[in-house]
């Protein structure tokens, strides 16, 4: 479903992605490791198309992302936002409605309301939420709002940014089993980025590790924890030695 393919990208002098190479079968769960500023981020833009690399290839179903319709693209993806993203000024149901409620995916407001009602249902939230606004909302709950409005589109594609980010434990493992239940049932394709390993395993098809600007190691999540690899070891169980330098 998604394929990169030698992918560089710089800005300026900073070198972040440096021969990205990595594929997701459709319908697969993948999760991509790696320590703060190594590209994560930047390696989900650039499958978005928000982020031009500098060279290399990357499709999306086949497709390349600089090419074709921008608005059929974009139709294919759902996002769960690293801080929720939520618009505070909207209460919660035109929040998960909000693709719903204009552009190529618009429906009637009626229809929309449902199907907001119906997807906060889905993450375990009750009806009566749908007229609050994000500032009346726990941690927690804002997380499950920004989970439904990114299954609301019924997207082929789901990115997750840092999903259990500013959780404390239970609800992180909540969230988890949400991602990971909704993701089996959608039959969706999944990316994720994390550095949270509870997340990595509960959540995760494939894993792999970017450091320095390139796939360090990839492979099943079963096979993680016997990789043989020095940086995934390093960074799966929290050791401050080994080759990757920390920033004191």
């Amino acid at each position: 479903m998604i394929q990169l393919t030698d992918v560089h990208k710089a800005f300026g002098s900073n070198r972040v992605l440096r021969g990205v190479n990595l594929t997701i079968p459709k319908g697969t769960s993948m999760v991509i490791i790696g320590g703060s500023g190594t590209g994560k981020s930047v390696a989900l833009k650039c499958v978005l198309g928000l982020v031009r690399p500098d060279s290399g290839t990357i499709t999306v179903d086949g497709l390349n992302v600089e090419k074709g319709d921008r608005d059929a693209f974009l139709a294919k993806f759902g996002m769960l936002f690293q801080g929720g993203a939520l618009f505070d000024s909207l209460p919660v149901w035109q929040n998960v409605a909000f693709r719903l409620l204009r552009g190529s995916l618009k429906r009637p407001k009626d229809e929309a309301r449902e199907i907001a009602i119906e997807k906060l249902r889905r993450v375990g939230l009750k009806p009566d939420v749908a007229d609050k606004y994000p500032a009346e909302l726990s941690g927690g709950m804002q997380k499950r709002v920004g989970l439904a409005r990114a299954i609301a589109a019924e997207p082929e594609i789901i990115f997750f940014d840092e999903p259990t980010t500013g959780l404390d434990p239970i609800m992180s493992g909540v969230i988890n089993e949400l991602i990971r239940e909704i993701v089996v049932e959608m039959g969706a394709t999944a990316m994720t980025i994390t550095h949270d390993m509870t997340s990595v395993r509960a959540i995760a098809d494939n894993v792999a590790m970017l450091h320095d600007g390139v796939i360090k190691w990839t492979g099943p999540v079963a096979q993680m924890d016997d990789s043989g690899d020095p940086y995934l070891d390093q960074f799966i169980h929290g050791r401050a030695e080994g080759p990757i330098e920390a920033v004191r």
